[in-house]
């Protein structure tokens, strides 16, 4: 049975801060590093051995999966980086903090824009500062698929051909897999692993570098789901 390992990256100092982050190249904090440190032991200690691993291109998630795998010796493994793998965009709302933006949009409208399903957040313009239009790393990207704001309905659109053009394959092949990356990235691809429902998704949480285990079968269904803490 292939395995897959998703591993949400370790504390970021924006998540110690409290402010939305989305896109913007946050790095690990202080604890965020000791958990990434963590994860690679409890995956040495499980026995877990991959084939390949994937990242994001944000630097929170690429050291969150060089810690771990460090850690349980294999930084060798191949590995690919893509902007699909990415957060979900906050659009307008990356860079303020949470308790702030409640109080000015007020707690339902934030618990709202953070938790649906398909409602999108105030958007960025491809022409306001810090929009991913002007960061070379999505510069051969069409602009028109770079996003303004997402929700997580269309972080999981974007996901979903890379999941069917390179994830699924190699685990249909018996590849063990490992993927770094964010708390909205990892939520779309567990909806759609575990066929969870849009009402059901909102009360899935991924804890900050905790590598969660799946195995499939040969037709890439569930066999079990463990979490190693």
């Amino acid at each position: 049975m292939a395995k897959l390992v998703l591993i949400r990256h370790g504390q970021s100092q924006w998540n110690l801060s409290n402010q939305f982050t989305g896109w913007v190249d946050v790095d690990l904090s202080e604890e965020g590093v000791k958990q990434a440190q963590n994860a690679g032991k409890l995956i040495k200690e499980a026995g877990l051995e991959f084939d390949q691993a994937y990242t994001s291109v944000l630097t929170r998630a690429i050291k969150t999966l060089h810690y771990a795998l460090e850690g349980s010796d294999q930084l060798w493994v191949p590995e690919m980086k893509t902007w699909r793998l990415n957060e979900r965009h906050y659009g307008a709302l990356q860079g303020q903090n949470k308790a702030e933006a409640a109080e000015k949009w007020g707690d339902e409208q934030v618990h709202i824009w953070r938790r649906s399903y398909d409602t999108l957040p105030p958007l960025l313009d491809a022409n306001d500062e810090g929009s991913a239009a002007n960061d070379r790393r999505y510069a051969n990207l069409d602009p028109h698929i770079i996003p303004g704001g997402e929700n997580l309905k269309v972080t999981l659109e974007r996901v979903m051909p890379f999941w069917e053009d390179e994830i699924a394959p190699k685990l249909l092949d018996g590849k063990n897999i490992i993927i770094a990356a964010h708390g909205n990235s990892l939520r779309a691809l567990s909806k759609y692993i575990e066929n969870i429902s849009d009402e059901d998704i909102i009360n899935l949480e991924m804890a900050t570098g905790e590598p969660v285990v799946y195995d499939f079968n040969d037709k890439l269904e569930v066999q079990s789901k463990t979490k190693l803490n």
